[in-house]
């Protein structure tokens, strides 16, 4: 799919074939159509590894000849049975896998279709199929008629209930086939993602939940408020009642009635592999990630829990372990031995067509990048401020005029202006970066501003390798989202710098890299003796390193508030609900951005 305005133009004849899955999907909600078919978007979560289990009986595909092909269409015996069977048509421009076909007699076959869940309860205490399940079975019988053979039944089973529940193939099944095609279509042609379900149940199990964020998008296409001082908290997402008294003047719209605990981004699973030894040999054996030096086997760690691979300094990865990465969507990042990041291996970025094309477009506007940069500037501001006044003692002066600072970033006239307020606030804050430093005597600050390229002491050592760091986690997340993360709308796409990251990561600076250097130092893990020291600057050796990671992996698993929906999260999933706020901005679906900001 292009852009919307070629999308308009396309018939069905331009179009891929559908799967009857994702018409599926368009009945149950054209959202998840939407993103599953067009933008080529999923996520799998506890319902959807259930449904792959409940389908494996049925998986395996019968063995094909001549002969069965012919009984087919002819009529299948009594107890013959076609398992996994992959039927398209033109005629339709859909395409599906029936997960079997039974023989039922001279009346024809019978279709049946598996399903994870319970069939509708009706109130008379028996079952019938739900509308969306039978308009997939009714797809399946037509696309078998089409190529000739009778149909004469069709059921689900249901394999929460145990129960195969008998589907009517009556025309008006038939017709709503046809319309259901018909609309989603239109739907993709548009090049408009629909809209979220007002409030519905069925986000509860939704397995795109991570990326649709129903209540969370409702929220951003709503609030079109003017920047303000953030030290008052903003309205929570509507549905967090919990959060508000009942006559709490700022409820905007009346809460859902949903289940008590709403959904929220799922939590991220995993284990990170450091591998840092000179020499070392990280391969695969098995199902597993082997670490070797010499050929000596030193850690063995399951391909199933590992999320990502950082890789420091003379480290060799295989082809199979390259090729495991890759198959399981597992990042390996590259690092010099002093902790900066060269770069990564992942497979292929999510698809995010639309969200590419509206990213190329809106970053063109300048006014349209001035406004989202000014926002991250703001949020930077205001975040620096309030690390300074938890662990610092900055003066009333110093913390009023960060605060005229941050109030001015977002009505800056030109990015010259702007950068010029970051940069005066930046100022301000090095300048009582010291205050927050408990032994100041053995932890001297070199500052007269930060000095880089390389840093020439333990602490801009620690804050370059935590900047670094954040670099490389917020490059991954805009690839997870289907965004491009070398086109900015504040650092400039030079060099083959990951501009996007490093836009996003300006409000998460302060909270979490400059956090976790204040952590080591003030908790006594640091030593000097865990720093080298050289002519080409400062930086982390193998120990330090270690004892690094170790409060980084804290850091990032750390749940603080969302300021706007009040529920809790880590700061690694909060990255990707920054990342997806952006991606819906730049689509069209959000009005603005909001940057993250802390109490």
């Amino acid at each position: 799919m292009s852009d919307s305005s070629l999308r308009s133009e396309d018939s069905v004849q331009d179009m891929p074939f559908m799967g009857v899955r994702n018409m599926h999907n368009y009945l149950y909600c054209p959202r998840l159509f939407y993103l599953q078919w067009v933008e080529n978007l999923f996520e799998n979560n506890a319902d959807t590894v259930a449904g792959d289990a409940a389908h494996r009986k049925v998986d395996m595909p019968s063995r094909m000849d001549d002969a069965k092909e012919a009984a087919l269409r002819s009529n299948l015996t009594e107890g013959q049975k076609f398992r996994s069977l992959h039927l398209t048509s033109a005629t339709l421009g859909l395409t599906g896998i029936v997960d079997m076909v039974e023989g039922g007699g001279s009346d024809g076959v019978t279709v049946v279709d598996y399903k994870k869940g319970a069939p509708r309860h009706l109130d008379d205490g028996s079952y019938v199929a739900k509308d969306p399940d039978a308009a997939q079975v009714a797809a399946y019988a037509l696309l078998l008629r089409e190529q000739g053979t009778n149909v004469a039944g069709a059921s689900i089973y249901y394999a929460a209930e145990k129960k195969r529940i008998p589907v009517e193939l009556s025309d008006a099944l038939f017709a709503r086939v046809h319309t259901a095609l018909a609309e989603a279509r239109a739907v993709a042609a548009s090049g408009k993602i629909p809209p979220p379900l007002p409030d519905d149940a069925r986000c509860l199990y939704c397995s795109a939940y991570p990326i649709c964020l129903p209540r969370e998008s409702a929220w951003w296409q709503r609030h079109h408020v003017a920047h303000q001082d953030r030290d008052t908290r903003t309205p929570p997402l509507p549905g967090f009642e919990d959060l508000l008294s009942p006559d709490s003047a700022i409820r905007e719209i009346p809460a859902p009635d949903l289940a008590d605990q709403p959904p929220r981004p799922p939590r991220l699973d995993g284990e990170i592999l450091i591998v840092q030894t000179p020499g070392a040999m990280v391969g695969q054996s098995g199902g597993e990630f082997t670490v070797s030096v010499k050929k000596e086997v030193l850690r063995k760690l399951p391909k199933h829990q590992v999320r990502a691979i950082y890789l420091y300094g003379a480290i060799q990865l295989t082809a199979q372990a390259a090729q495991s990465a890759l198959e399981e969507e597992i990042d390996v990042a590259y690092f010099a031995p002093s902790g900066r990041f060269l770069g990564m291996l992942r497979g292929l970025p999510a698809s995010g067509v639309d969200a590419r094309l509206g990213q190329y477009d809106l970053f063109r506007q300048p006014f349209a990048k001035l406004r989202l940069a000014g926002e991250a500037i703001r949020a930077k501001i205001h975040n620096q401020r309030v690390l300074l006044m938890r662990n610092g003692d900055p003066g009333s002066g110093v913390l009023f005029e960060m605060a005229r600072l941050r109030d001015a970033a977002p009505q800056a006239l030109s990015l010259e202006e702007l950068l010029g307020i970051e940069g005066a606030a930046a100022n301000f804050y090095f300048q009582q970066f010291p205050t927050m430093l408990k032994d100041r005597a053995t932890w001297a600050f070199d500052f007269n501003g930060r000095n880089r390229r390389p840093p020439r002491d333990p602490v801009n050592a620690l804050l370059s390798f935590g900047y670094s760091m954040l670099a490389k986690e917020l490059a991954g997340v805009c690839h997870v989202v289907g965004l491009d993360p070398f086109l900015g709308f504040m650092h400039q796409p030079r060099y083959g710098r990951p501009a996007l990251a490093l836009d996003l990561m300006e409000e998460f600076r302060p909270l979490v890299a400059d956090s976790v250097a204040l952590s080591l130092i003030n908790r006594g893990e640091l030593a000097e003796g865990d720093f080298i020291r050289s002519a080409s600057g400062t930086s982390l050796n193998e120990r330090g390193r270690r004892i690094y990671w170790e409060a980084w992996f804290r850091r990032l698993d750390t749940e603080v508030s969302h300021p706007a929906f009040g529920y809790k999260m880590s700061y690694r999933r909060m990255f990707e609900v920054q990342a997806r706020q952006l991606w819906r901005h730049v689509r069209g679906d959000a009005a603005q951005y909001h940057g993250f900001t802390t109490r």
